[in-house]
């Protein structure tokens, strides 16, 4: 049972950190787009730190996912889940709390 849990959080934080890193890339790209609008620099830096962020706890996410049934990662992926927000985030967080299951059900006394 835990090893099944352990797998579909796997899936779903991997899912989620693709979707994350993929919004990321979006965002980057429309924010090289607003270079040729009227924007302002602090508009376009913005926009671009707000990318990169994205990008960067998307390749976390996605390297996490492996190491779903360890403690430590299950706490960073409910932290980057929460900082991301959006669809992805949401994805890493439900898989971080069935790989916390599986962790929790592995522990439990028999």
């Amino acid at each position: 049972m835990s090893s099944t849990l352990s797998h579909v959080g796997y899936i779903l934080a991997l899912l989620g950190g693709i979707i994350i890193l993929l919004f990321g890339v979006f965002d980057l790209f429309g924010v090289a787009l607003r270079i040729f609008r009227y924007a302002s620099v602090l508009s376009f830096l913005s926009g671009t730190v707000s990318a990169l962020i994205q990008i960067v706890i998307g390749v976390v996410c996605i390297i996490g996912s492996r190491y779903i049934s360890v403690l430590v990662w299950v706490i960073i992926l409910l932290i980057l889940g929460i900082i991301a927000g959006t669809l992805g985030g949401s994805l890493v967080i439900i898989g971080a709390i069935l790989g916390l299951a599986s962790i929790l059900l592995k522990s439990a006394p028999k």
